[in-house]
This record gives structure tokens, C-alpha cells and sequence, in this order.
């Protein structure tokens, strides 16, 4: 797995954000049981930053805590049997799929683990695994999407002992 973190922002994180990040990415792919060695790109911003890009893809002008871009079009969320039949899905140099960009605000990480009593690792954590779904394909418009993403994503962090 090529694990690519950019910090563009002056916050800091009060822990190994880059440990954390590589162990949890990881274990997600490993539990999908994604086939492929993996490129994910993190970007970690603050709340203006990610508003200004909120607004400019999703037309939605507020920050929010996390966004995912997938790079993959899937026709079954989580269902990779379609990924080698398009090039365009692996990157030419590394032969690694291209799976997508998450890109995570940093005051909203602290802000929401006030706001539910758990540390910040457990927030970030949280908002990792959320984006990894999502650049699987799994999305939460409906209630029986959004119970069936919920309940991945606390297998996920449960499994990692990542807890509340």
C-alpha cells in the first residue's frame, strides 16, 4: 500500500497521526478483502479549507469533517470483481490500484470528540474508516445503507480495539 499524507495545515494533531493513519487504512482494505495493492492519497486541512472544498465539489457551503473522492466507480459497493477490466484504475508506474483521496479536517477531529467524549485518535480513526467505505462504493442516503456503513465501520474500529 502507498499511503500518501499531506498536512496543509498548521494544526497539529496530539498524536501519530501518520502510525494511526497507515494502521487503519490497512486493516480496512485487509477486512474488504480489497485484492489489490492500494494508492490513497490523505489530505488534512482545517475547517476553511475543507468548506472551500465542500462547497466547489458538493455544492454545499459549510465545512464538514471528512470528504472522499473515489477514484473507482463500482456497480456493487464493496464487489471488486469489475476493477481489472479498466487500466485507468492502476496507477502505470507502481501497478497499484488508485483508490482515492480522503481528506479529513483537523479542527473537526477535535471538535467531535469533545462533542461524543472520545479521544481524538478514535474520532480520526473513525473518520478514516468512514472514507475508506466510501472509496469502496458503500454510501448512507438511505436507512438501510447507513445502518449497514454503521455497522462495518464499528466491526472495523472493534476488531482494531479502536473503541469509545
Amino acid at each position: 500500500m502507498t499511503l500518501s499524507i499531506e498536512n496543509e495545515t498548521e494544526l497539529e494533531l496530539p498524536f501519530e497521526y501518520e502510525k494511526l493513519a497507515e494502521k487503519v487504512i490497512d486493516y480496512t482494505i485487509e477486512h474488504e478483502n480489497f485484492p489489490f495493492e492500494a494508492e490513497i492519497n490523505l489530505i488534512l486541512v482545517d475547517n476553511e479549507n475543507i468548506k472551500q472544498i465542500n462547497e466547489k465539489y458538493r455544492q454545499i457551503a459549510r465545512s464538514t469533517d471528512v470528504l472522499s473522492f473515489p477514484m473507482i466507480e463500482y456497480d456493487v459497493a464493496g464487489n471488486f470483481d469489475k476493477i481489472e477490466a479498466d487500466d485507468n484504475n492502476f496507477n502505470p508506474d507502481s501497478g497499484e490500484a488508485i483508490i482515492g483521496d480522503i481528506i479529513i479536517s483537523i479542527e473537526k477531529v477535535e471538535e467531535q470528540a469533545n462533542l461524543y467524549g472520545h479521544t481524538q485518535e478514535r474520532e480520526f480513526a473513525f473518520l478514516l474508516v468512514h472514507s475508506m467505505l466510501h472509496l469502496f462504493g458503500y454510501d448512507h442516503m438511505e436507512p438501510d445503507e447507513a445502518a449497514f456503513m454503521e455497522n462495518k465501520q464499528n466491526e472495523i474500529l472493534n476488531e482494531l480495539q479502536i473503541l469509545r
